[in-house]
Order: C-alpha cells, then structure tokens, then sequence
C-alpha cells in the first residue's frame, strides 16, 4: 500500500484497485488479534466487538473479491481490445471503487444486525447470528444470496476475463505485458486457494442444514472442523498479498527499495541501476509493464 501512495506519477487504474484491496486487508488485519484470542478463550469481548469485527471480515472478503474483478475486466479491456477505455478518468475510477466498498457493506448488513455474544450452555461464548425462532431459515437465505453475487458471479467475470485476456496474450506473444500480468494472476490465484475451500465447506454445510445430505454427529463435526480450518486458510489471505508484490512484482519490489532507501533505512547501493518502471498503453493510460 505505501508502494502506491509514494507512486502518485503514472499510478494506473490497476494501482488504484490494488490500494484499495491493501486497505481492506490492513482494516481486517486489525481484528486478528481478536479473532486469535477468541478461538482461545471464547467471545470475551461483547456484543459490540462481534458486530465490528465480523463487518470487517465480511466487508474484506467481498470488497477483494469485487475488486479483483474489476483488475480482471482492465486488463482485459486494456489487452483484448487495446483501447483507453472511461475507467482511465480518475473520478470514474474513485466511483467504482465506492460502489465495490458500499455493494460490499450491504452484503455485509446482516452479520451487522444478527451477530452478537451468545452463551451456550455448558461451552464458552461465541460470536454467532441470532435471528430467533427463525435463525436455521434466514441463516440460510444470507448464505446463498451473498454467496451468488459477493462470490460466484464476480469469479466468473474474474474467469472469463482472464480466459480471454490469455487467449490474447499467447496468439500476439505480448512478452511485456504477459509479464505485467505476474503478479494480478498470482493475487486471483491466492485468492482462490485461500478462499475456495471455505465456501466448498460452507456448501456442504448449508445442503446438511436443509436436509439435502443427511446429517449425523460425525459428519456435523468434521464440518465444523473442516470449517475451522478453511476459515484459519481464508484469514491468511490476507497477509499474503504483500509476499507475491514483494516476490514477483519488479515494480513494488523496486518501489519498496527506493522508499527505505529514501528513509535511511538501507544503502542506495541496493537499488537497481534504473529503477523508473516503463509504461505502456491501457486503459488506464498508464499501466506498469513490471508492476
């Protein structure tokens, strides 16, 4: 994120998308040491907390995957059809990142009305939904409808865009550009293997409570362990994000070393001979070929 901030020169559209899923990803960051302590000794914290954090991790979750929807569409934009397209205007650009962030806090609303401390009998405390008498039902109405539009939709636009984007990129044999593409393929593909299994998990979990796969004891506890696991895979989504820009984009690599370097913080020595990143043209106008 700070990469970003100091690259205010030639930030393309993609940079502006890539901040904003930094932000969303710092802000969850926030609550893991909630989290932590919960799975250790239970929901300690109260009503309010649980509200907070669980909008937070929601918010997260679906304004990521909305954005890297959007970095999908630009780069297919920006390489199948090589034209500037409007999301180059920066106020067009501020706009959709405001409609992922608000589209985003109202597949969220729910876990910020249901969710509070609950205290089972005989177990610790948790932070889960409460709907009363109805809470089975509506659990599983505010499953399938955030899943559809927050999950399944935006990864296949994030599928066909990138199916195409590749078609194009091995017919022209665009070597800057396959190589400007490293780092928001290695992004989706962490994206996927963090959070695939959960909602794969949470799938099977949701037919068992409608009664499509019967549920047994031992079935209904190797769901909730395997739940437990997906969602721990899910959570480490979101620190490893910085490790792929740190490894494999040259761009925030070298943006990276010229901010310590500015700071004192290590020898100009370490920095690249020329380190400016070149450009090429997109939608944006202006997007990194080694990002």
């Amino acid at each position: 994120m700070l990469v970003i901030l100091y690259s205010r020169v030639g930030r393309s559209v993609t940079d502006v998308y890539l901040l904003n899923l930094a932000l969303a990803d710092l802000l969850f960051a926030l609550t893991l040491p909630i989290w932590a302590a919960s799975k250790v000794s239970g929901w300690i914290f109260g009503t309010f907390l649980c509200k907070v954090v669980s909008l937070l991790k929601e918010v997260n979750f679906y304004s990521g995957i909305l954005l890297l929807a959007c970095i999908s569409m630009d780069r297919y934009l920006a390489i199948v059809h090589a034209t500037r397209t409007l999301t180059q205007k920066r106020y067009l650009v501020k706009f959709i990142c405001l409609s992922i962030w608000g589209l985003s806090l109202i597949l969220s609303l729910p876990v910020l009305l249901f969710r509070r401390t609950i205290y089972p009998p005989s177990f610790s405390p948790v932070c889960y939904e409460d709907m009363g008498n109805n809470t089975a039902t509506w659990r599983m109405v505010l499953r399938i409808l955030p899943q559809t539009f927050g999950f399944i939709v935006p990864l296949l636009v994030m599928l066909l865009c990138y199916g195409f984007t590749l078609r194009t990129l091995f017919k022209a044999h665009m070597g800057q550009k396959h190589r400007a593409m490293r780092v928001i393929f290695a992004v989706v593909l962490i994206f996927l293997l963090c959070w695939l299994p959960y909602h794969l998990v949470l799938l099977a979990d949701t037919l068992m409570r409608t009664q499509m796969i019967k549920e047994t004891c031992q079935r209904r506890n190797d769901i909730d362990r395997a739940l437990d696991a997906t969602e721990i895979l899910g959570i480490l989504h979101s620190c490893l994000n910085p490790l792929i820009y740190a490894f494999i984009g040259q761009k925030f690599r070298h943006g990276l070393l010229r901010i310590l370097a500015t700071h004192g913080l290590i020898s100009k020595d370490f920095l690249p001979k020329d380190s400016r990143p070149s450009f090429v043209g997109s939608s944006s106008g202006h997007t990194s070929t080694t990002l």
